[in-house]
């Protein structure tokens, strides 16, 4: 516990200090942590230290922890790609879903969401960087995509997600995060009442934060590096 505790403080003041450098207010940044393939037992750790907003990719290891950690009242966000054979799952267990990047996975988000939950808050996930193995709705075609979406019930459409291709540099990372930014501000600019910027992760969330997310998405910062399955791959949208 002490060292999950130890590292939300250091996160925190990573988070702190880039908002005090950026001239704004910490209050704007939002710390999603990042509990993919850790257990029920390493997410309680972190409830214990202040916790409660998490992020996860794997949709059928998420609703297992969902359930098992139902008492906590903890907020839960889909950060992972959703399959059509997925959405009910969301739609059912989550409270945020980062990653919607087609219309279709926003439709099915929206019919299987259930009459009795709140609307499930939304994000479009932008490949903003044009990385070839990213997810992403491509930046030409957000604002069309946005529009659609914030006319489905059940949805409520709040922002931007983006997950661009790892760089060392403070000012290339930065360059990146301001192109989301800008498409951001277009799409309000257009209309569209947008309060969220889901980016920045533990390796360039100062860039991120630099650039004006709303929200950091930490996962090894928080709870160390992962271990993964046997034959199982990491893929770059996998690294947070």
């Amino acid at each position: 516990m002490t060292t999950i505790r130890n590292n939300l403080h250091a996160v925190r003041q990573r988070i702190a200090t880039a908002c005090a450098q950026a001239q704004r207010d910490v209050k704007e940044v939002t710390l999603l942590a990042v509990s993919k393939t850790f257990g029920p037992d390493s997410i309680r750790e972190a409830h214990a230290a202040g916790q409660s907003t998490f992020g996860e990719n794997y949709i059928q290891e998420a609703v297992e922890k969902i359930a098992l950690l139902q008492e906590l009242g903890l907020e839960w966000h889909c950060i992972g790609p959703i399959q059509s054979n997925k959405t009910r799952l969301v739609a059912q267990h989550f409270a945020w879903a980062h990653s919607v990047d087609r219309l279709k996975i926003a439709q099915r988000l929206s019919e299987q969401r259930p009459a009795h939950l709140p609307p499930l808050q939304v994000c479009l996930q932008v490949n903003i960087d044009g990385g070839p193995t990213k997810s992403g709705v491509a930046p030409e075609d957000a604002l069309a995509l946005a529009r659609d979406v914030a006319q489905l019930p059940h949805l409520a459409l709040r922002g931007l997600m983006t997950i661009p291709e790892p760089l060392e540099d403070f000012q290339a990372q930065r360059q990146v995060h301001l192109r989301a930014k800008a498409l951001f501000d277009r799409l309000r600019d257009a209309g569209l009442a947008l309060d969220t910027l889901s980016m920045g992760m533990t390796a360039d969330l100062e860039a991120a934060i630099h650039a004006g997310s709303t929200m950091v998405r930490v996962g090894t910062a928080i709870f160390g590096g992962r271990t993964y399955a046997q034959g199982a791959q990491t893929t770059k949208q996998d690294v947070r």
